[in-house]
């Protein structure tokens, strides 16, 4: 075992737990479940949720229809028995919004969009696909565009922290990055790129068209009902499965990219969700940071996934493989005065049901022989 703890936050043992009813299997179980957000919210309007099925899109559909929307357009690229949920309630469209065409389609007759759509993954994918990474830019090109000339009420942009300049992040023992640092630019190559221009699109789209943009930079995302092998899967869900296997098949060892000394801070899905919400309803008219500032390093994280998994493994550190930046975390002070909130989860706990939900994906497809829809490449 290697150090298990680089928190800078000092996350408190009360910390909130994450809620196995929003992991059921059933999907009309979920759907009937409390809202993770409770604000006041307008349910007559129309909300659509671009990239909705992929991971943190499809469960920001699921917690608008808990809270009673009238109408929930759920798109993506993907067909629908590929995406990770997928709920009869909603309007659900299969649309390629790289097109033009059908950035109008999906918004027609909105109040509110959520674009969440790109082609992306963790660092293996965007490092070896910085070309399709920046062809995403057509998405929210197209989709501001249908906003502007449609009249929709409010646009959200999940932008991502990869958009810091890198040469603060070139140390494991890494300042948290204040929103601040996108400047001047020195984004990650490929997808840091297109997501901080793509902000600009929309800072320029609200100054010179009057389109309410809001604009959130993720940090590290993960939780239940995300991709955890194919090439795409981040961190945290790589390792979780690598440390699932070694205890299935007893190999007793696992393979880290990297020497495990970067450093990250990783934010549960549920806190990802609820910030989301507040920031879309909220008067905050910057890109603002959306994260934890629980930092940790990959040993620490791996130390953390041995526990949730239940198992000891020899370490094997693999430097040829891409390690992204050295160190990143995220500086929560606008938020906090903002908002009065920060996400909340620990990274232990958001972790233990992550890795729970893994093994049983894992078991399942293993007994059935079946390719999961959450290891598609």
């Amino acid at each position: 075992m290697t150090d298990t703890d680089l928190s800078t936050n000092g996350t408190p043992d009360d910390s909130p737990q994450p809620r196995k009813d929003l992991i059921d299997a059933d999907p009309e179980s979920r759907v009937n479940s409390t809202p993770i957000f409770e604000g006041e919210v307008d349910t007559d309007k129309t909300v659509v949720v671009c990239g909705a099925g992929g991971f943190i899109g499809g469960h920001l559909v699921a917690d608008l229809l808990r809270q009673g929307y009238d109408t929930v357009r759920a798109v993506d690229i993907k067909p629908p028995n590929q995406w990770f949920q997928k709920f009869p309630q909603a309007d659900n469209r299969s649309l390629d919004l790289r097109e033009k065409e059908n950035c109008y389609q999906a918004l027609e007759g909105a109040d509110q969009v959520y674009n969440l759509a790109a082609d992306m993954g963790g660092m293996g994918f965007i490092e070896n696909n910085k070309a399709l990474c920046m062809l995403s830019v057509r998405i929210n090109t197209h989709l501001l565009m249908a906003a502007r000339d449609m009249d929709i009420g409010r646009y959200f942009y999940s932008s991502s922290a990869c958009v810091y300049n890198q040469e603060l992040q070139s140390t494991a023992d890494v300042e948290p990055l204040s929103e601040e640092d996108a400047y001047p630019a020195l984004a990650e190559d490929g997808y840091g790129w297109e997501k901080l221009f793509s902000e600009r699109m929309c800072r320029h789209f609200r100054e010179d068209f009057g389109v309410t943009t809001r604009v959130a930079r993720y940090h590290n995302v993960y939780g239940p009902f995300g991709t955890y092998d194919g090439g795409r899967e981040k961190a945290p869900a790589a390792l979780t499965r690598k440390a699932i296997e070694a205890k299935i098949f007893e190999s007793g060892d696992i393979v880290i990219w990297g020497d495990g000394t970067q450093t990250r801070s990783f934010m549960y899905i549920d806190d990802c969700v609820k910030g989301t919400q507040k920031i879309m309803h909220s008067d905050i008219t910057e890109p603002i940071n959306l994260g934890s500032d629980e930092l940790v390093t990959i040993n620490g994280l791996v130390d953390v996934i041995e526990e949730a998994v239940g198992v000891d493994l020899e370490r094997e550190y693999d430097l040829t493989k891409p390690q992204g930046v050295d160190g990143r975390n995220s500086d929560n002070t606008k938020i906090l005065q903002e908002l009065g909130w920060e996400p909340p989860t620990a990274l232990r706990d958001g972790m233990e049901v992550t890795a729970d939900w893994i093994e049983q994906q894992m078991r399942v497809h293993r007994e059935t022989e079946e390719v999961s829809v959450f290891a598609l490449p």
